[in-house]
């Protein structure tokens, strides 16, 4: 045990003796998953995110019909209103800030409810399509709220053509209930037709985050590279000869790939608690509910790359080799795992033949747990899968395995 732990420390102090080994383990693991994450937008404002059209507003007639049209406006998925005072609102049209202008003069609500042409002020930017686009969610605005007032008008027609009103009041008390009802009645959600899809597809794109995806995928992109890179350790070795003259010694040479093998493991398994923890703390990812069911599939896909690197040692000549052939495989073993984007974009072809990969299913198996919210019982497969993989590495590393 004292001859592992000193291969341990020994294999640990070489790999960060370089300072690019930093750039490798945490660095770039970072940016890239702050920046396909789209981590600025987590600083940003809600105005900065709001992509809706800016609508600069100015409400001069205080009023109830006034302000539901506010209400509506506000609602609206295409304009962002903006309320300001009449001087504001025109120097910042007259600046284009705004692609439109829209002025609820005073008396607005009176003369609806009087019958007569209500007249909004609404100014737009000329050959501008976003002024066109706020043109209609005004008109649309507007419609919405006149409804209820043509079926307060129309209740009222139907009702004296029955019985005349005793009086102008009479009349008016009941165009004022009419419209409360036709207003309620607006109010109410109508009902829709909802599109229901199978559950498969539900949970393959109904659930998909940015930010998940990317601490997901860039996790397993730059654990598995490092891990690759066990094989460079071992020219490294025997290149230097130390290789041979350590196994010379009473150190059996399954106590030397124990060692080593322990030394990348560790390594990798501290890579992932940083990684996550800034998935956590930085781009607000939830890791799933399923903390054991977390921990063997990391554990399974650590072993399973270092498992690899280990086997990539016996065919390897040169550092350079071993360097080349990890960012290599790493890269492009991620990026068909669906590491970089997700697999559902892929053609059905392509997603059977990438089974193959260990990437494939260390990615699947995450994204049930971190995406879907699963637990241990859903990532059995892919642990067991993984832990397959591992073996036949070991297998082919152990039995390759040579000192020169």
């Amino acid at each position: 045990m004292r001859k592992i732990a000193t291969l341990v420390w020994k294999d640990t102090i070489l790999r960060f003796s370089s300072a690019s080994e930093i750039l490798f383990f945490l660095i770039l693991p970072i940016v890239f998953t702050f920046l396909l994450g789209g981590g600025f937008s987590t600083f940003a404002t809600e105005e900065d995110t709001d992509s809706r059209i800016p609508l600069l507003v100015v409400n001069e007639d205080d009023s109830d019909l006034a302000q539901a049209l506010l209400d509506v406006l506000s609602t609206s998925e295409t304009v962002r209103v903006d309320i300001m005072s009449r001087d504001e609102a025109e120097a910042a049209f007259a600046d284009e800030t705004a692609p439109a202008l829209l002025l609820i003069p005073a008396g607005f609500a009176d003369a609806l409810l009087t019958g007569e042409t209500a007249v909004l002020d609404l100014r737009q930017l000329p050959d501008d399509n976003n002024a066109t686009i706020a043109g209609r969610a005004v008109n649309t605005a507007v419609s919405y709220i006149s409804r209820p007032l043509n079926a307060a008008r129309a209740s009222v027609t139907i009702a004296a053509e029955r019985q005349p009103f005793a009086d102008n009041a009479a009349r008016h008390a009941y165009f004022t209930q009419s419209l409360a009802l036709a207003q309620d009645l607006a109010a109410e959600t109508p009902q829709r037709v909802t599109l229901t899809q199978p559950e498969t597809a539900t949970t393959q794109n109904g659930d998909y985050n940015p930010a998940t995806q990317s601490s997901v995928g860039q996790l397993i992109t730059w654990v598995f590279i490092p891990l690759l890179g066990t094989s460079g350790f071992l020219a490294l070795e025997r290149r230097r000869g130390t290789l041979r003259r350590l196994l010379t010694t009473p150190t059996q040479k399954a106590t030397y790939l124990l060692g080593t093998i322990t030394s990348q493991f560790l390594v990798g398994l501290v890579q992932m608690i940083l990684l996550i923890g800034f998935g956590i703390l930085v781009m607000h990812v939830n890791w799933g509910n399923s903390l054991g069911g977390l921990a063997i599939l990391l554990v399974a896909f650590a072993l399973t790359s270092v498992a690899f690197g280990t086997m990539l040692g016996t065919f390897v000549k040169t550092e350079s080799q071993a360097s080349n052939l990890s960012i290599m495989l790493g890269m492009s073993m991620a990026l068909l795992g669906g590491c970089w984007w997700p697999m559902e974009l892929f053609p059905p072809a392509v997603q059977n033949v990438v089974k193959v990969l260990p990437t494939t299913w260390a990615m699947q198996g995450l994204t049930d747990m971190v995406m879907r919210g699963q637990g241990v019982n859903a990532v059995l497969l892919e642990t067991a899968v993984l832990l397959g993989f591992a073996a036949v590495f070991f297998a082919i590393g152990i039995l390759r395995f040579r000192h020169d």
